[in-house]
């Protein structure tokens, strides 16, 4: 949990450990977290839906171009005041009903945010 909850890298939680008494590799650190961090990931994020409701939850829209089998489709993401990829939508056509149709997606799935940040023009 400590290469989780702190800005640590593997020797210095191997380091860490050995002060107190255990004895174990930087690769073992790194084997559990492949291991059970994916777990540890989920259950952060879960608790993290649950109490949504901050007073600065914000969302940021974005849009990108990408090429998928050789076709350019356009790609949308919802990202979170915390960084946290909330919804991903690929669509072959840059309109607004397909904007409309992504922001109404993940509101459904995530709430209503206190404020959308975004280049787009969206009606609220």
């Amino acid at each position: 949990m400590m290469y989780i909850r702190f800005p640590l890298s593997l020797r210095q939680v191997e380091d860490l450990l050995s002060e107190r008494g255990i004895d174990i590799c930087h690769e073992t650190v790194r084997f559990w977290w492949n291991r059970f961090g994916p777990l540890f990931a989920a259950e952060i994020r879960k608790r993290r839906i649950h109490h949504r409701s901050h007073s600065n939850w914000r969302w940021h829209l974005d849009e990108v171009f990408v090429r998928i089998n050789g076709e350019t489709h356009y790609l949308w993401r919802a990202v979170d005041h915390e960084g946290e990829v909330l919804e991903v939508f690929a669509t072959k056509r840059r309109d607004r009903k397909a904007a409309l149709r992504f922001r109404k997606r993940a509101m459904k799935r995530y709430g209503r945010p206190r404020s959308i940040v975004t280049d787009l023009i969206l009606p609220h």
